[in-house]
């Protein structure tokens, strides 16, 4: 058994080596096989990450076709699958410029010109306020002009039309449509939305009002009653306040008391001023006519 013992230990250690060398080509083909297999996986990913790119372009631009048909329909709804007429052209001009104020008159004159060899027969002109969200919503409708006038080829026309906001629309936007409707000589109808935009209705500013008024006669009132507090309070002082002596001077001796002055600094005095006064004179020329 001993002696077995050698031989046995050099063959394991000839068989190691070998097991080694033979594990480690097939350790590096799995290996190869898994970083191929994780190659594959990124590859499976970045193709549906693509995929689904290009599914998101693909509805980005059919929402894109939707919103444009949606909005294509709406135009022809507001218009009522009624177009103008290529032979035809319009203009508009507002009187005061882009200004709408509530509760005014707003005045602006359009132009038509046929370009056509064919008469054309205006028949009404017509405009409203819409909702600017949604324009086939009537905010306010005004009055439609029946013309009935005839335009003929190659001549030009021009039309006036007012309208006047509503007070309670000051300060908000509304969608201003303005609608020309006319026929050729064949009976064709057509409609020119000349104008169809957005403007703001502006509040009126004209300060008469009645919170003005009433703020005006308020103060009015305030002001009357404290006058008339302050002319109250002047008469009451002036009957508190007592009447003031006038001294009537020493014009006579008579009213004068000079029983404390000695008689002979009178005797001296009437010495020094032997002048008599008016009065005493006037006296004595009574006392001498009477006698």
């Amino acid at each position: 058994m001993m002696k077995c013992l050698p031989k046995l230990l050099l063959l394991a250690l000839l068989a190691l080596p070998a097991t080694l060398l033979i594990k480690g080509p097939m350790a590096s083909a799995q290996d190869l096989t898994e970083d191929e297999e994780a190659e594959a996986v990124d590859e499976d990913v970045v193709d549906d990450v693509t995929d689904e790119d290009d599914e998101a372009e693909v509805e980005d631009d059919e929402n894109v076709e939707l919103t444009e048909e949606k909005e294509d329909e709406e135009e022809e709804a507001l218009v009522g699958e009624v177009k103008a007429s290529p032979n035809a052209d319009t203009t508009i001009l507002f009187v005061k410029g882009d200004d709408f104020p509530a509760n005014e008159i707003v005045k602006f004159l359009l132009g038509f010109s046929n370009k056509g060899a064919e008469n054309f027969v205006v028949e009404s002109l017509d405009a409203s306020f819409r909702y600017p969200q949604d324009y086939q919503f009537y905010i306010q409708n005004f009055t439609a002009l029946q013309l009935g006038i005839v335009v003929p080829a190659s001549k030009q026309a021009t039309f006036e039309y007012s309208f006047i906001p509503a007070e309670p629309m000051g300060g908000r936007p509304f969608g201003l449509v303005i609608n020309l409707n006319y026929k050729d000589g064949n009976g064709n109808v057509f409609q020119d939305a000349v104008f169809n935009q957005t403007v703001t209705v502006t509040e009126r500013e004209d300060g008469l009002d009645g919170e003005t008024i009433f703020l005006y006669v308020f103060l009015s009132g305030l002001g009357l009653l404290v006058v008339v507090g302050l002319h109250q309070l002047m008469e009451s002082r002036k009957r508190r306040r007592p009447a003031a002596k006038v001294e009537m001077g020493t014009s006579s001796h008579n009213d004068v008391d000079l029983s404390w002055i000695p008689q002979e600094t009178l005797n001296q005095i009437n010495k020094a001023s032997p002048r008599r006064s008016p009065r005493k004179r006037n006296q004595k020329r009574s006392a001498g006519s009477d006698e």
